[in-house]
């Protein structure tokens, strides 16, 4: 179950970095998915579709939400930005600030 959820997550990061690359149809019922947590019943009635098709449209929007990610990789890039800024915020060492700030600005 958290599996599920740890996914449901990242794919809601993919859809604020690549959301906009989605057609307009896709965009709308996935926003509704991830973020008014909808019913696929919901959804149908709101959008003039069956169930079926917004579950396809959903699965769809998903595929291309993380094929964007294997070929752009920002949802990666942006994880490993967060790290070091964490690790800089904790750290007191100057030393190591800069080496990770250095860090930071090469995957920029």
């Amino acid at each position: 179950m958290q599996f599920v959820m740890e996914e449901k997550v990242r794919d809601g990061l993919l859809f604020d970095f690549y959301g906009d690359l989605l057609s307009e149809k896709q965009r709308n019922i996935y926003r509704a998915y991830a973020y008014e947590d909808l019913s696929l019943s919901e959804m149908a009635e709101e959008f003039g579709m069956t169930r079926q098709g917004i579950s396809e449209t959903i699965h769809r929007a998903t595929k291309n939400l993380r094929e964007y990610e294997e070929r752009l990789g920002l949802e990666a890039q942006y994880r490993q930005v967060k790290a070091l800024a964490e690790d800089i915020e904790a750290s007191d060492d100057a030393k190591v600030c800069h080496a990770k700030a250095k860090k930071i600005l090469e995957l920029l």
